[in-house]
């Protein structure tokens, strides 16, 4: 059974997988032109990050108050989830911009 820092790094890679696979998807329906879609998917793919952030403000508060400060590399990945995700985001944002003034034409 999971628990502690390991289910929490569960919940945050999870978290932000999702987020990311909503953002990654966001672009494909820009490209289709589907910006309502798209748009959408931007905020389900926020919706999710944030559960996921919010879990990551907990390890971080954790170790704030002298509570646990070990390290591991599920740790580390799940962070580096959380970056990347944040990433796509912003990514994704610009795609749909970028679609919508080329589709204008």
């Amino acid at each position: 059974v999971m628990e502690g820092l390991e289910l929490i790094a569960f919940e945050i890679i999870s978290s932000v997988g999702t987020a990311r696979s909503c953002y990654i998807e966001a672009i494909s329906e820009a490209k289709k032109g589907n910006y309502e879609k798209a748009e959408e998917l931007i905020a389900e793919g926020e919706k999710v990050f944030i559960e996921g952030h919010d879990k990551h403000n907990e390890l971080l508060q954790k170790e704030a108050s002298g509570e646990g400060n070990v390290v591991n590399l599920l740790i580390l990945h799940a962070e580096d989830q959380l970056m990347s995700a944040e990433g796509f985001k912003i990514i994704a944002q610009e795609f749909i911009d970028v679609y919508r003034k080329i589709n204008v034409k």
